[in-house]
């Protein structure tokens, strides 16, 4: 029977869907397709179901949902594409240039606890689990983004004047990304004790703690309170 894993829409991020009158185009009602298959997973905490069971569920016809992709490994590697795309939104919408470096890391810190809140280990271990090439293709594309973008708030924060100035900017941001990545270790943190909301915080405030010079963490102690960390 064909089937997919609902776990992978947890990936896709909290979706704001609008009211609109006229007839919705194709891609919107992909959209709301995977929304509502994340809210099925996380109300139920199901893991496995078929094309039918989520017809029948969500009283959708099963067409609508194959036209999202033909086969099950292409609906996986959609969602998660979808999800890239999410993530690279939080960038789009705020306009970091002139921005102060802390400030950055905080709105993103911020974005990121709503919009991955339910995200647990054991998705990404289920993920990595039953679609290994699918999973390592979107980790790469993933690190290859944040990667670059942890560098370049790092040399900002450097030439502010709130980073120490002793920072390896190469190694610091390889650190960063090898502590995102255990955050998705189910060994490490069972899914049943910790949320990646959680987790995700102290990794931050930990990070931010050991970049800063005296008169960022200054900074950082006032801003942090406005964002409720």
């Amino acid at each position: 029977m064909e089937t997919f894993y609902v776990f992978f829409v947890s990936f896709v991020l909290s979706l704001y869907i609008c009211n609109r009158e006229n007839h919705l185009n194709m891609e919107d009602k992909h959209i709301q397709i995977l929304e509502k298959v994340r809210q099925l997973t996380v109300e139920t905490g199901l893991i496995y179901l078929s094309i039918d069971e989520v017809s029948k569920k969500l009283n959708l016809p099963k067409e609508d949902i194959l036209a999202l992709a033909k086969t099950e490994e292409e609906l996986v590697e959609k969602a998660l594409d979808y999800e890239r795309e999410r993530f690279k939104d939080i960038f789009d919408k705020h306009d970091f240039e002139k921005t102060n470096a802390i400030d950055i890391l905080l709105i993103v810190s911020k974005e990121m606890s709503k919009r991955f809140f339910d995200i647990t280990p054991s998705v990404t271990f289920n993920l990595k689990k039953h679609y290994p090439q699918i999973y390592h293709k979107h980790v790469e594309k993933r690190i290859e983004f944040i990667f670059e973008k942890i560098k370049i708030n790092l040399q900002k924060g450097v030439s502010q004047g709130i980073y120490r100035q002793d920072l390896s900017i190469e190694l610091v941001a390889r650190l960063y990304i090898s502590r995102l990545i255990d955050l998705h270790n189910p060994d490490f943190f069972p899914p049943d004790q910790f949320s990646f909301e959680t987790l995700f915080d102290v990794m931050f405030d930990n990070f931010i703690r050991g970049i800063a010079n005296p008169t960022g963490m200054d900074y950082y102690e006032q801003k942090r309170k406005q964002f409720s960390l």
